[in-house]
């Protein structure tokens, strides 16, 4: 059973481990958010992509969920005594990882390729493939101004007031071609419980995505529970948005994309509303404290994906 899902994020990167500890390493492809990277120190930096990787290598940081384990600050704090930016929290180990990326991107070869390739060399057997090859950065307009996304995100912690999102030069990008390949070969898309405005929306925007999955079997784990997101900054987006942040806000977030949406027992009051959607509910306890917790979660969102898909009334 071939599946592609798409995350961004450390609420991603769990449950695509998750799927990593079930599935054989060639049914599992993963399409990663590229919409904030960006170039800080010089260095090219993947935020998304790093902790999916960091995740599936067991290199993540099991507190934080993102950067290294048992890092180490020698540089930053090198750069901070000199007067450079330290807002940006960047390890020695990470570092490295950033510094070999620069020089091969500067060399000419693809990130794809790079990726690929670091993943390799971690032992990461899964297809991990960044949404394009092409350089879409994600900007936020904010009470203060537009804001590239890193700046509004790290350097002023979400402070700002948000009124919508732009991804810059998006109708000009290309999908990774192995990541067309992929969506055409899967039979399940699941979109994580990632930022729907920030991570996903921005693989979505991709010239052929999205087109490529309408007629797929679409299920979606909902970032927002009881209200409020696990992590980051997506119920705060909701509300200064004018939107009621909730799961089924999720829900109407991607329409008639979805086949099936999974969420939490907490707001199972919503289930009623999904199906006058058209979408197919399932509730479940949907957070992931433990690395059982997203292989459990994980099972459940394949088994309920399946279900859906073998359906009579399911289209292929």
């Amino acid at each position: 059973m071939k599946v592609v899902a798409l995350a961004g994020g450390v609420g991603g990167a769990k449950l695509v481990d998750g799927l990593a500890s079930i599935l054989p390493d060639d049914e599992l492809t993963v399409v990663v958010n590229t919409g904030d990277d960006f170039t800080h120190l010089g260095l090219y930096i993947c935020p998304d992509l790093d902790t999916i990787c960091y995740t599936l290598a067991g290199l993540a940081n099991p507190t934080t969920g993102w950067g290294r384990a048992d890092e180490t600050w020698n540089a930053l704090d090198s750069i901070g005594s000199l007067g450079g930016p330290t807002w940006f929290r960047l390890g020695d180990k990470d570092l490295g990882l950033h510094l070999e990326r620069t020089r091969r991107l500067q060399q000419g070869e693809k990130l794809s390729a790079i990726t690929s390739d670091f993943c390799h060399r971690w032992g990461i057997s899964q297809r991990i493939y960044p949404m394009s090859d092409d350089r879409v950065p994600t900007w936020v307009y904010t009470d203060v101004g537009e804001l590239p996304f890193q700046e509004y995100f790290v350097h002023r912690q979400c402070r700002p007031v948000v009124s919508g999102f732009r991804f810059a030069d998006i109708d000009q990008a290309h999908p990774v071609p192995e990541v067309v390949t992929e969506l055409e070969k899967a039979e399940l898309i699941i979109i994580c419980p990632s930022n729907p405005w920030v991570s996903v929306d921005p693989i979505l925007s991709i010239p052929g995505i999205k087109s490529s999955i309408e007629a797929k079997c679409v299920v979606a784990v909902s970032p927002i529970v009881g209200g409020k997101a696990l992590k980051g900054p997506a119920a705060k987006m909701y509300s200064e948005l004018g939107i009621n942040p909730s799961a089924f806000a999720v829900a109407q977030h991607y329409g008639q994309l979805l086949a099936g949406f999974v969420i939490d027992h907490l707001d199972v009051d919503f289930a009623g509303e999904l199906i006058k959607l058209g979408i197919h509910p399932y509730v479940t306890d949907t957070i992931m404290r433990t690395r059982r917790e997203r292989r459990q979660l994980a099972e459940t969102v394949l088994e309920f994906a399946l279900s859906l898909r073998n359906r009579p009334d399911q289209e292929e």
